[in-house]
């Protein structure tokens, strides 16, 4: 079993101020496959403290300086990402396969992304020509306490400390509990990479410990958070005191709305889509929307789709999803899918229990309802597993109306041919982000939502100026 009980304080590993040993579970096996310390006040303090020392010295840095430390660091995650596919898939549940692909690939791609907009950035700027003398300095905010989620543990990682160490901060990271062992590997490379002691940080803890902490901590300067809404309205409460910058990206229920004239493979794509981390994605398509005229058509798909996914082992190779990460979550599915059933909705594929051939493991059977409304709890609640919910429109409006009745703006997806359509309806739809014929919204494009999603942007140049504040200075001298 992996021990990992230190953390990383002020450029080195150092033991927990008092000991409190926490169990990480394997959640293919159910088995404890390692063991990390969860931090007290006295770690905490000890982290910020030293994130306070380290800050006016990295902020003086110059930004070209502070690239090419990340540049080091991708080159040190690039030589180790099987090392870091193989700590996912043990930590969280994702197959090994998808974790070498998807899940560590994230990882470097959000690297790259952060030091290739940092490269078209300016941070100090003239206003206009006119001003000649008006100046605008983006400077680093101070120190930032970071919580990660455990669902994209190493993506979530990294969209958060690299743009932020661009930025000229200093940090502490708290990772997910759940998934903490990819943040090791993180803090190692961090360290391997010359990094200026202080600079990065890490202690492991659980929300109301560490997590709860960094909110309230008077020498944090910004909080980043990445996971519930719940979590992030506490998060946000907690902050308020100390009157500190607040990111969150929380959860979604992103709708798909697909009309007669998308592509053939338009709804099994959107139910891989859905299915994709066995659901565990807070931009997960789970409402599927379809245009009246192919509704029955569209509900047989589905639920050929669905049987057809397989569900496995996370440690062996292959097409399929995996478990959910742990007993609470497995609960939490199991409640929310009898939920459908009790509210009426039309189960098709899947249900209750755990797929057959498995007794143990957090394996959901992936999950189809059709005949869904709106007023549903499956179609409100983010339920975080392979659960598709789909429900009929008959108008444009329609559409657009019940996409939005939903306290959530993450993610909202639209599938059709006409141009014209796709425009307009993308204008109409309340959320941070929309995908239309499942294109990828480009390299570069900023992750965040509206509403119950919150409000945060990571990648691109916006997960950058995150870290920034915009300070404005008269009569600057040329230089």
């Amino acid at each position: 079993m992996l021990e990992y009980r230190q953390f990383y304080i002020d450029g080195a590993w150092v033991d927990p101020a008092e000991p409190n040993d926490c169990t990480v579970i394997d959640p293919s096996t159910e088995e404890p496959c390692a063991v990390i310390s969860l931090g007290s006040q006295a770690d905490t303090d000890a982290a910020v403290a030293a994130a306070r020392r380290a800050f006016p010295a990295w902020a003086a840095t110059p930004v070209e300086t502070r690239i090419g430390y990340v540049e080091k660091v991708l080159e040190i995650y690039e030589r180790r990402m099987d090392e870091m596919a193989e700590v996912i898939s043990l930590e969280m549940g994702a197959p090994i396969d998808f974790s070498h692909k998807e899940q560590a690939t994230a990882g470097s791609d959000n690297i790259a992304d952060a030091l290739a907009s940092a490269r078209k950035m300016s941070f100090e700027k003239a206003i206009d020509e006119n001003t000649p003398g008006a100046r605008i300095l983006m400077e680093p905010i101070g120190v930032v306490g970071m919580i990660t989620p455990w669902n994209w543990p190493v993506s979530q990682v990294t969209l958060k400390v690299f743009p932020a160490l661009i930025a000229g901060c200093t940090m502490v990271l708290k990772p997910s509990e759940f998934a903490p062992l990819d943040a090791v590997l993180i803090a190692e490379m961090i360290d391997e990479a010359g990094i200026p002691a202080g600079v990065f940080n890490l202690v492991n803890g659980d929300g109301a410990g560490v997590g709860s902490q960094l909110s309230a901590h008077p020498d944090v300067d910004m909080i980043s958070f990445t996971g519930s809404t719940r979590a992030g309205k506490l998060i946000s409460k907690a902050a308020a005191e100390t009157l500190k910058r607040v990111s969150l990206e929380l959860g979604g229920k992103g709708a798909n709305i697909i009309f007669a004239d998308a592509d053939e493979n338009a709804v099994k794509r959107g139910v891989r889509k859905c299915f994709n981390n066995t659901g565990q994605s807070c931009n997960a398509p789970t409402r599927m929307m379809v245009e009246a005229s192919i509704y029955d058509q569209a509900v047989e798909i589905a639920r050929e789709t669905a049987e057809k996914t397989l569900v496995g082992n996370a440690h062996e190779t292959g097409r399929h999803i995996g478990p959910l990460v742990s007993g609470i979550q497995y609960d939490r599915v199991q409640a929310l899918i009898q939920k459908g059933i009790d509210d009426g909705a039309r189960l098709v594929a899947g249900g209750t229990g755990r797929p057959e051939g498995f007794n143990r493991g957090f394996y959901v059977r992936p999950t189809v309802f059709a005949d869904v409304t709106n007023d549903m709890t499956i179609a409100r609640e983010e339920i975080f597993g392979p659960v598709l919910s789909i429900m009929k429109f008959e108008t444009e409006d329609e559409a657009i109306e019940i996409a939005n009745d939903t306290p959530y703006g993450l993610t909202n997806y639209l599938q059709t041919s006409d141009g014209a359509r796709r425009n307009r309806m993308a204008r109409k739809l309340r959320s941070g982000m929309v995908e239309m014929n499942y294109q990828s919204r480009g390299a570069g494009s900023p992750f965040g939502g509206v509403k119950s999603s919150g409000r945060a942007r990571e990648g691109g140049v916006w997960g950058i100026e995150e870290y920034l504040e915009v300070k404005s200075v008269s009569d600057w001298a040329a230089e």
